[in-house]
């Protein structure tokens, strides 16, 4: 099976509507969202409502949940607080209770699908290397675990020289950022995993940073949050 793996667009519909071009260019089979689909970017209810149409699942994020919940917003940055602040307004009641109902995991075809570790959720620890890569894999049976959250992609495999081919691979992955890249690169990044292959593809597109930029700083946002989607950090 062909499975798209998206997430942390926040509030980016530029982005998250070129990668959806993206995805149907593979036409897979399923597509869902890891989390985080809200927060710094200037569109979150655009993006909360495509999102609703395209994915047959959606996880909880941070952000996500600090925009039901502003109060989580304490454990923010400055910037982010603002933003998350400014994303609580500009949603509707309906966007803020559909927010609240998403689920912290599912598990699809064999793939554990969380916004942040399998380890504990909500905790919304980050993975951000191969050794915490190794210790998560503790945490889960299935043969895939894809994750967000710390907006850099990568690909894990358990054993350091297994292969897809081999009937015990496993491995854990970062999708990386729709809306806001860190690693460096400044394009949008989404996972096309192919559950029967064990094949693995991060895929980057470009998209119009320009105009996702522009609607941030007219939204009044901090303009550190638009000038950073040039650089991918």
């Amino acid at each position: 099976m062909k499975l798209a793996l998206l997430s942390d667009i926040h509030g980016n519909f530029e982005a998250l509507k070129t990668v959806l071009e993206d995805i149907d260019r593979h036409e897979p089979e399923d597509v869902v969202c890891l989390g985080d689909v809200v927060g710094y970017g200037a569109n979150p209810s655009e993006c909360l409502a495509l999102v609703r149409e395209r994915c047959s699942s959606i996880i909880l994020g941070n952000h996500d949940e600090a925009a039901f919940n502003p109060d989580q917003a304490i454990y923010f940055n400055f910037h982010a607080r603002v933003a998350i602040e400014w994303t609580y307004r500009a949603l509707s009641d309906d966007d803020r209770a559909f927010l609240e109902t998403l689920p912290i995991s599912v598990t699809r075809h064999d793939v554990l699908c969380v916004h942040s570790t399998p380890r504990s959720p909500k905790e919304w620890e980050y993975i951000i290397d191969e050794i915490d890569a190794r210790e998560a894999f503790r945490w889960f049976t299935e043969k895939f675990c894809c994750i967000g959250h710390s907006h850099v992609p990568g690909i894990y495999a358990e054993k350091r020289k297994s292969q897809p081919t081999d009937p015990d691979y496993r491995a854990l992955v970062n999708v990386g950022s729709v809306g806001q890249p860190r690693d460096q690169d400044p394009r949008a990044s989404w996972c096309l995993l192919d559950t029967e292959t064990a094949g693995i593809t991060i895929n980057r597109v470009g998209y119009d940073i320009d105009a996702a930029a522009a609607k941030i700083r007219r939204a009044g946002l901090p303009p550190q949050l638009a000038d950073r989607l040039y650089k991918g950090i």
